[in-house]
């Protein structure tokens, strides 16, 4: 029975097995309680042992095109004319603060991802 934060690999599979086990607790019971303690410490855990890097600006941006079936030219708005969004998604020129501002509302993206720095080609 875990009792303490979780330290080992060893301590993540047990309390992975216990929560298994209680997975049918009644919410404001003791087992619930145990429960609760127990994701809460996982999670923890993991977030620690193999912490989730934020995604590529660009990578984000057409992943959300496509989950909301956006074009290009939904974009302009946000990032300029045709020539603007072409370069922007194709990694010639870097988002602007300006062009974060607008994006993140329009694609539901945090502006935590879209700050991330990422790789450009620079013009010559």
């Amino acid at each position: 029975m875990i009792t303490r934060t979780i330290r080992t690999d060893e301590e993540h599979a047990a309390a992975l097995a216990e929560i298994e086990g209680l997975m049918d607790a009644v919410p404001g019971t003791a087992e619930g309680d145990r429960l609760d303690l127990l994701v809460t410490l996982v999670q923890v855990y993991e977030a620690k042992r193999w912490p989730v890097e934020a995604p590529d600006p660009i990578a984000a941006i057409v992943f959300m095109m496509e989950q909301k079936g956006l074009t290009r030219r939904d974009l302009e708005p946000a990032i300029g004319g045709r020539g603007r969004v072409a370069e922007v998604l194709n990694r010639k020129r870097p988002l602007t603060l300006p062009m974060i501002r607008r994006l993140g509302p329009l694609l539901e993206l945090p502006a935590e991802v879209l700050v991330q720095p990422y790789q450009t080609e620079h013009a010559a």
